[in-house]
């Protein structure tokens, strides 16, 4: 019998659990022992990583644009005087879109041919009088040059009457006209969009992981909300630089057979990177996040040995490792949650 002196208080919760292990024979008695406990956990599932066929795609938001689009603005002040801006047709180069009021400047352009007139008599006379030294070099010399100066003031108002005018810089369809006849311009003054119907060109952005594995030339396929069809284009050019705040190459090219697209569209873009035939692919399942990393749990000599991977593509059920496995590892699929290292891994399957 035990019998204990001293009285310990049993803190609320607290369960003390004491064992006894004694060996007994015919001549000896019970005494304590070492203890030593072996945990192991059961039905453990195992999968052995080897080289499987990858093919990298990327998934990004794209955008249709016009191949070329213009917002219209006149180059002059005034009151409009003719309107060509038929709306959702097409439009030649050169092409006379809208006049805005020029009688005045053809006024003043007919004032100075008159004066033009008057100075090269003028000049004239002058030259005449020079060859018999009846004036002198200088007076000849000022009249030339007042009919250089109403000359350049003709080509001036020219100009200017020419700014009165505005015209289709390429052939392309009008937008929504936005203004109406007798309404007062500026050059600040938007009257109308025009964009190119020849072709169609498509932007989307890509992480700056895959910006080296991009070239000039590729397909890209893609599709648009509300239609089933998926179409295709071509890699004309990258921004030269990666956004800073986004981490994004920005990424153009030119639409193929995009008639019945709209620019402005909304695309999603899809960007196969080719095949990878040694890519080791994993079950989801036995990556275990970490606050900074992430582990696998992999059999070494019959233990449990965690170690860090990087993982790569990821697909509804499996994740590519990129760093931390080679092919034939064996890796534990389920038990991960009670399975510490070190501890015992004996599988009940092994895929």
């Amino acid at each position: 019998m035990f019998h204990m002196k001293n009285s310990f208080p049993i803190l609320p919760g607290l369960i003390l659990i004491f064992t006894a292990c004694g060996k007994s024979d015919k001549g000896g008695s019970a005494g304590p022992g070492p203890q030593k406990t072996n945990y192991s956990v059961s039905s453990v599932e195992g999968f052995v990583v080897k080289p499987t066929t990858l093919s990298e795609s990327v998934t990004a938001s794209g955008t249709i644009l016009a191949a070329e689009e213009t917002e219209l603005h006149p180059e002059a002040s005034g009151r409009v005087v003719f309107i060509h801006l038929p709306e959702g047709r097409s439009v030649r180069q050169g092409e006379l879109l809208l006049k805005i009021f020029d009688e005045d400047l053809k006024t003043q352009i007919g004032k100075l041919q008159t004066q033009l007139k008057q100075a090269e008599i003028t000049e004239q006379r002058l030259g005449d009088l020079l060859k018999v030294k009846g004036v002198s070099q200088q007076e000849y010399d000022l009249a030339a040059l007042q009919v250089q100066t109403l000359k350049s003031e003709i080509e001036l108002v020219r100009i200017n009457i020419g700014k009165t005018e505005l015209r289709a810089p390429y052939n392309g369809v009008i937008g929504l006209r936005r203004i109406s006849p007798g309404a007062y311009v500026t050059p600040a003054t938007a009257v109308a969009t025009i964009r190119s119907s020849q072709s169609l060109k498509l932007d989307f952005a890509i992480p700056e992981k895959y910006s080296t594995r991009l070239k000039s030339g590729q397909t890209v396929t893609f599709k648009v909300g509300g239609l089933d069809k998926t179409y295709r284009a071509t890699v004309q050019a990258t921004e030269q630089s990666i956004a800073a705040d986004t981490r994004n190459l920005m990424v153009r090219a030119l639409v193929r057979d995009g008639r019945d697209l709209l620019p402005g569209a909304f695309a999603e873009v899809d960007l196969s990177l080719g095949d990878n035939s040694q890519a080791l692919m994993i079950p989801s399942q036995c990556i275990i996040p970490q606050a900074r990393d992430k582990k696998v749990i992999v059999s070494n000599a019959g233990k449990a040995n965690f170690v860090t991977v990087k993982t790569g593509v990821r697909q509804a059920d499996k994740v590519e490792i990129t760093d931390g496995l080679e092919a034939g590892d064996t890796l534990a699929t389920t038990g991960i949650l009670f399975l510490r290292p070190d501890m015992p891994l004996t599988f009940s399957k092994v895929e």
